[in-house]
């Protein structure tokens, strides 16, 4: 069959009935919907279909799961292994807003993540918002900085989704309107062949309240794929991209594959596809890897 309808929750979380109610739900509008397959028993399974729209599917899907914690994404059976991963980091790779955190060693977390929640849900301009925000934080030393990056921890599955799309072939990268102190050293810590990012300025041991230019931002992230996709001349059907803020959905809208990942509202309603409740092995199952195929990283 062409499409394949893939359901993924946490460990455990994913049963018979759940598989049962989407296929049903898809006969019922009139798909040819085949017999459901276990990626991983209890976590993801995909439903092979013909028949109806990909979105079309998950929509029919979703509503017949009733609010169950089950993430669906419905794609293309051919070229669903990507060979090109572009990724935010805060929110993302990371669990937390990095710049928020630094914020809070001047005593303006509050203050500075309020400005992020309303930049990550497209109501501020995000270059405006990045060099307000950083504005705020001119004097402050660079320590700030390390204990942050100390503090910091990787979202679950971050591991396993480089290291098993580099084992198979993909080329994979952090794009993000964070900064180059952390996304470098998640590169690191992750396996990310390369990172993007912007460069707080530093002098004499102190933030300067400056970023330097060119700030990378949402052009800027569809502008880095679109390059790195040409550059290892691949079409954009072969990338996929993960983000959670307003700043990562011209990206996730041109990607064969573009997740919104527990993002925010005006992210979810836009993206095609969207993991809310599992974590980053779910971009995994969705491009069809099965359990014993992922690596742990």
């Amino acid at each position: 069959m062409s499409q394949i309808l893939t359901l993924i929750a946490t460990p455990g979380g994913l049963g018979q009935s759940h598989l049962l109610r989407s296929r049903g739900a898809l006969q019922a509008l009139g798909a040819d919907a085949g017999t459901p397959d276990w990626l991983s028993p209890g976590e993801a399974a995909d439903i092979p279909f013909d028949g109806l729209a990909a979105e079309q599917a998950t929509a029919v899907a979703t509503q017949a799961l009733e609010g169950a914690a089950v993430d669906v994404i419905a794609t293309a059976a051919e070229g669903r292994r990507k060979r090109l991963l572009l990724a935010d980091m805060d929110s993302t790779i990371v669990t937390s807003e990095t710049l928020d955190e630094i914020a809070a060693f001047a005593g303006l977390k509050e203050r500075i993540a309020g400005i992020t929640r309303r930049s990550m849900n497209g109501e501020l301009d995000f270059r405006t918002a990045l060099i307000e925000r950083v504005g705020m934080l001119a004097g402050l030393e660079v320590s700030a900085l390390e204990r942050t990056w100390e503090a910091t921890e990787l979202t679950g599955g971050a591991k396993a989704l480089v290291a098993t799309m580099r084992a198979n072939g993909a080329h994979c990268a952090i794009v993000s309107g964070g900064f180059t102190f952390f996304t470098g050293r998640v590169a690191d810590l992750v396996g990310f062949h390369a990172h993007y990012s912007n460069t707080l300025e530093i002098a004499d041991g102190r933030l300067t309240g400056k970023v330097a230019e060119p700030i990378l931002d949402r052009d800027a992230k569809l502008a880095t794929l679109k390059r790195l996709a040409a550059e290892h001349a691949l079409p954009l059907e072969a990338a996929l991209t993960v983000g959670d803020g307003a700043n990562d959905l011209a990206m996730i809208q041109a990607a064969g594959l573009g997740v919104a990942f527990r993002a925010k509202p005006v992210v979810a309603a836009a993206a095609r596809a969207r993991l809310d409740h599992a974590d980053l092995r779910g971009l995994l199952f969705a491009q069809g890897y099965r359990a014993a195929e992922i690596l742990p990283g």
